[in-house]
């Protein structure tokens, strides 16, 4: 049986937010007062749409948005990890839950050379239009309510665990391995063997550690591994595959 990774992309896979690091494609590198205050909670899918309108009527064109968005760094040790999953993918499926887009996760990854890890991406939908603006689109709609409008993680988690196992592929264990808030909806639908793997000081591990202090709580039955570097992943994972 095969192990199954699943990576959130900005600050996991990435050391940024892709949505904000387009930013620097713009000539004065920053947004006007009227588009930065209309942002509302849980709807930064609209948002994001309302900045990519802005970038185009700045007349950006895709290629130089692209061409900034292939600067955006990787978190350390994460290129190896991805190159490690690519050489050894008859025994680890990989895919990314992100809020991020599909172009922006695509492009990034491309330009590292490191596409061949990924077997699935799962993101918000986006494209340019013929007028040269890009459009972003929300994941899905859903009934959960920790989660932001446009995407539940967990969702999206069990319904590739579901068709996964209609084509009769199981895994023997699932390593999920994020930092934000909407991080943490899907842990709950791992198992006691699997690893939820939180980055070290950011909110997804806050919010373990909160959970593990609930007397009675078993929302979270995976073990917990904190890490910092790419490394501690990559070694998770070599130790999981000799066991």
């Amino acid at each position: 049986m095969k192990i199954l990774m699943v990576f959130d992309f900005d600050h996991t896979v990435v050391d940024d937010n892709s949505d904000t690091w387009v930013i620097r494609c713009l000539p004065s590198q920053t947004l006007p007062d009227s588009v930065k205050n209309s942002y509302r909670k849980g709807r930064w899918t609209e948002f994001m749409g309302r900045v990519m309108s802005y970038i185009g009527d700045q007349e950006v064109n895709p290629d130089r948005v692209r061409s900034v968005m292939e600067t955006i760094p990787f978190t350390p040790g994460m290129t190896d990890v991805l190159t490690f999953i690519s050489e050894n993918k008859s025994s680890i499926d990989c895919i990314v839950i992100s809020d991020s887009n599909t172009l922006f996760i695509d492009w990034i990854l491309q330009a590292a050379g490191l596409q061949a890890a990924i077997d699935q991406i799962f993101s918000n939908p986006a494209k340019f239009n013929e007028s040269g603006y890009m459009e972003v689109q929300c994941y899905h709609s859903h009934d959960c309510d920790r989660c932001p409008v446009n995407l539940c993680k967990k969702k999206v988690l069990e319904l590739y665990l579901s068709q996964q196992s209609d084509r009769g592929v199981g895994y023997k264990q699932i390593f999920y391995v994020g930092d934000g808030g909407n991080d943490l909806c899907p842990t709950s639908c791992l198992r006691d063997h699997d690893v939820v793997m939180p980055r070290k000081g950011y909110t997804l591990e806050k919010l373990l550690a909160k959970l593990e202090g609930q007397e009675g709580n078993a929302s979270v039955k995976a073990g917990v591994i904190a890490w910092s570097s790419g490394t501690e992943i990559l070694q998770e994972l070599k130790t999981s595959m000799q066991s």
